[in-house]
């Protein structure tokens, strides 16, 4: 397991109630925001510091099945957390039973808290495979996949879904109840179907179906990208939770319901500094360097004179050559802090 550099580390977070806010099978789950699992972004360093800010759970990004049983350091990596992450929920992508079951049981190997079957990436290259959002279209074999998984993990198997294949075939009440009965300890409910990818609005009114359905646990997930969202969907479909996807990407403060513009330079210039170098050691530095620019942006986004600055962050190729772009900008008018 992966033990990070020194002034890196995940600090512990302390528990802001005695009670916890629901529970997944018998894991207590203190806190009502999570950061989804995000294909790109969902790694150690990312997931580690929105669980600081106060994500209840980490999710990996999701894996395939065949790449768990065939093996590879990519997909060690997907799978690698902190202890301190806990609970983590390792997302699992497959098609067939003996397949998927054979890669749960390899990732057990890990001591994930939870496993959590995808039903939603509408990637085209995972759909052609039958996975993830390609379920949706066969609600038996859904039951099956999750009854053969409950019934041989000894670890709550949640499940994310979309509300269905397109806007003619909405089938999510079906498939929601199908897992429930099928054993699932959670579903989170993207509110739109895998024709609309991530266009559109998501329907919070169809996850408030979803949850007056079921029993079990339901979080809600799309179209939350600020703090007044969090309130919002967690009002119109009563859900126990909020999946927060882009709306955290460069503002992980939003697990903490701090509106982004509240958070000073100095402050977001310090966990610029912290994440960009827990991915250089973490990838390697000039791997980290290219794999954190996608991050540097969303960090400057809204700021005065960001337009400006990507083109000159985007060409960085180490830590030293970022830092020094960033102490040369000052957004706000003031001194930046040393990095």
């Amino acid at each position: 397991m992966y033990a990070a550099p020194p002034g890196c580390q995940l600090c512990e977070r302390p528990v802001v109630s005695p009670s916890p806010t629901f529970r997944i099978g018998d894991i207590p789950i203190y806190g009502d925001t999570i950061l989804a699992p995000l294909a790109g972004f969902s790694d150690l360093p990312f997931r580690a510091i929105c669980r600081e800010m106060g994500s209840a759970i980490s999710y990996s990004a999701c894996i395939t099945d065949l790449a768990v049983v065939h093996g590879g350091p990519r997909t060690a990596q997907l799978a690698d957390f902190d202890d301190a992450e806990r609970p983590v929920a390792l997302q699992l992508l497959g098609a067939g039973e003996k397949e998927l079951l054979a890669a749960a049981d390899q990732l057990l190997a890990q001591r994930p808290d939870i496993i959590d079957l995808n039903l939603g990436c509408p990637a085209r290259r995972v759909v052609a495979g039958g996975r993830g959002s390609a379920l949706l279209r066969n609600p038996p074999l859904i039951g099956r996949l999750m009854r053969r998984l409950v019934d041989a993990l000894p670890v709550p198997v949640t499940a994310k879904i979309r509300l269905g294949w397109d806007e003619a075939s909405r089938n999510y009440m079906d498939v929601a109840r199908i897992l429930e009965q099928s054993g699932a300890a959670l579903i989170a409910v993207h509110g739109r179907t895998r024709a609309q990818q991530y266009g559109g609005r998501a329907d919070w009114s169809a996850i408030a179906e979803v949850k007056r359905a079921v029993s079990v646990p339901v979080v809600a997930n799309g179209d939350v990208r600020t703090v007044q969202d969090i309130d919002a969907i967690k009002e119109a479909t009563g859900c126990e939770a909020v999946m927060i996807g882009r709306g955290a990407i460069g503002n992980p403060w939003i697990m903490a319901r701090r509106p982004i513009g509240q958070v000073g330079w100095a402050e977001r210039l310090a966990t610029i500094r912290r994440h960009a170098l827990w991915m250089a050691d973490y990838n390697g530095e000039r791997l980290g360097v290219v794999l954190f620019r996608k991050h540097i942006v969303r960090y400057i986004q809204g700021l005065p004179g960001a337009s400006q600055m990507r083109p000159p962050l985007l060409a960085c190729e180490t830590v030293g050559e970022l830092f020094a772009v960033l102490e040369a900008w000052s957004p706000e008018g003031a001194t930046n802090p040393a990095l």
